[in-house]
């Protein structure tokens, strides 16, 4: 990982002494399209220059000491968009994978992806399974790529699992509980995220997530995704430091297992 600038280290030093630096951080990665279009730029600009931002969050995410960093890249719904603009982005992402891969295997960050790829052109998936084979033994940090992806699709898909499961007397109804139900879905094995970051000024989690985003804490930037680098991150890191996480319970059991760890 490229070393931070001496003022960058500085803050991060900062951030992991002050508070917990979040194991898990998503991001919906909005406003591309209309970062470009006020500056008078066609859509697939802003897509283009959203790759950056990517680059540096990625960066500095690993600097920091996130463990997993999501990256709401293409949901099931993103497919309705124009031909000639999800084209532009299938095109994009197969050079970023071919850019990025083996920066991402020099800097120890293992890559996967969610969701469903029945749908991704040929030539994605292909790039896609190289880079996920060539990185899958690095440790530093896992970055998911949420892919032709949608919550409701994973849950209604792990529905169907287990019901399969049920039906072939493979599993009993009454076994059924979270832990079985999260190992049907494509998540699986990725902690539920501790915090969800969403850029461009809308407030909504767009389908993303659903079933493991139950305590995660939301923070809302107003910055376009491509307007958004590591500074914004680490205001959203601030942010999350400053909050309780109760998980239901009052802020008294909260401080006493604190005391009893």
């Amino acid at each position: 990982m490229k070393e931070p600038s001496p003022q960058d280290r500085k803050i991060q030093e900062q951030l992991k002494s002050t508070g917990e630096i979040p194991g898990h951080v998503a991001i919906i990665m909005d406003g591309n399209g209309r970062w470009a279009q006020e500056k008078n730029r066609h859509r697939t600009f802003g897509h283009r220059e959203g790759v950056n931002s990517v680059r540096d969050i990625v960066e500095a995410s690993g600097q920091l000491g996130i463990k997993y960093l999501t990256l709401y890249t293409f949901s099931t719904e993103n497919w309705r968009r124009p031909k000639s603009e999800v084209t532009v982005l299938m095109r994009l992402l197969i050079k970023a994978l071919r850019d990025e891969t083996d920066k991402l295997h020099q800097n120890n960050v293992k890559l996967t992806a969610v969701g469903d790829m029945s749908f991704l052109p040929d030539r994605v998936l292909h790039e896609l399974n190289e880079a996920i084979e060539k990185t899958k033994d690095n440790k530093l940090m896992t970055l998911v790529l949420a892919l032709s992806y949608s919550g409701r699709w994973d849950i209604l898909n792990a529905v169907r699992s287990i019901a399969h499961e049920v039906k072939s007397s493979t599993l009993k109804s009454d076994e059924i509980d979270e832990k079985i139900f999260g190992r049907h879905l494509v998540t699986k094995g990725i902690p539920d995220p501790d915090l969800l970051i969403r850029t461009g000024g809308d407030y909504r989690i767009s389908n993303f997530l659903l079933w493991e985003m139950a305590y995660t804490e939301l923070y809302f930037d107003k910055h376009y995704w491509p307007a958004f680098r590591r500074e914004h991150l680490y205001d959203a890191v601030r942010e999350y430091q400053g909050r309780e996480r109760r998980f239901g319970m009052t802020t008294t059991q909260i401080k006493h297992k604190k005391r009893v760890k």
